[in-house]
């Protein structure tokens, strides 16, 4: 199994404590290290890491990163980096034979998360997603957050920002298989924006989006300054494998 890291984006609301996103640090490690270090604890044996806004400076770090982590990491320069965010996952996955941990860099999650995702495929979906029913935790910025609606079974009925009815956030993380790049393609096809989320929504009307609550475990999306207090305080004391 391999990882696919999207560290493609702008990251807007980070810009005043760093230039490039991904390798903003977190009590000293850089977000995306954070994320290939996790993904080689989960069991990954490659990392796929897409790259965009501030390109080359986040090549130029990824061997000494990949030294760091213990594992190899390549690159793969999605050609458009202000497209939506599907974009970058099907230029990652097209590096990608068979099934892969999919993350957002600037998403961290204790090893419980990404270890449990690693070992929920089956032949009954496309995707998995790992959601947090927790939707009123004071971690989740609501004007940001990716909602989730989900059916008896477990599986995504809804998926996106503005869904009016929800019972989960989105985490960031998915166990994915070629059925997702497809059916963002699809989507796209189809006169959609091309994000992560049509994708989803496609799988999940055909039935084949599942998703893997995660429970009391701890994740964050550190998107702007006050997620990055909140990462920098809880980080080393919840990514124990980690700092140590």
């Amino acid at each position: 199994m391999e990882a696919l890291i999207i560290a493609a984006g702008y990251g807007s609301r980070l810009r005043d404590i760093s230039e490039s996103k991904p390798l903003t640090p977190v009590a000293g490690i850089p977000l995306l290290e954070l994320g290939v270090r996790q993904a080689a604890a989960a069991g990954a044996a490659r990392v796929v890491v897409v790259t965009g806004h501030e390109a080359e400076k986040v090549e130029a770090a990824l061997p000494a990163l990949a030294d760091r982590a213990g594992i190899p990491v390549v690159a793969q320069r999605v050609d458009d980096w202000s497209k939506p965010n599907g974009f970058s996952v099907m230029a990652g996955a097209a590096r990608i034979d068979g099934n892969y941990l999919l993350m957002m860099a600037d998403h961290i999650f204790s090893a419980a998360v990404l270890q449990q995702l690693a070992g929920a495929g089956g032949s009954d979906r496309g995707v998995t997603l790992g959601i947090d029913r927790r939707i009123t935790s004071p971690l989740i910025d609501p004007d940001d957050a990716t909602w989730v609606r989900t059916d008896a079974r477990g599986f995504i009925q809804a998926i996106g920002k503005t869904i009016p009815e929800y019972d989960a956030v989105d985490c960031g993380a998915f166990l994915a298989t070629p059925e997702l790049a497809e059916a963002i393609a699809e989507a796209v096809t189809a006169g959609k924006s091309g994000s992560l989320s049509d994708g989803m929504q496609r799988l999940a009307d055909k039935g084949r989006a599942a998703t893997l609550d995660v429970g009391e475990a701890w994740w964050l999306d550190v998107d702007d300054p006050r997620a990055h207090a909140l990462a920098e305080a809880e980080a080393p004391v919840q990514l124990k494998e980690i700092y140590g």
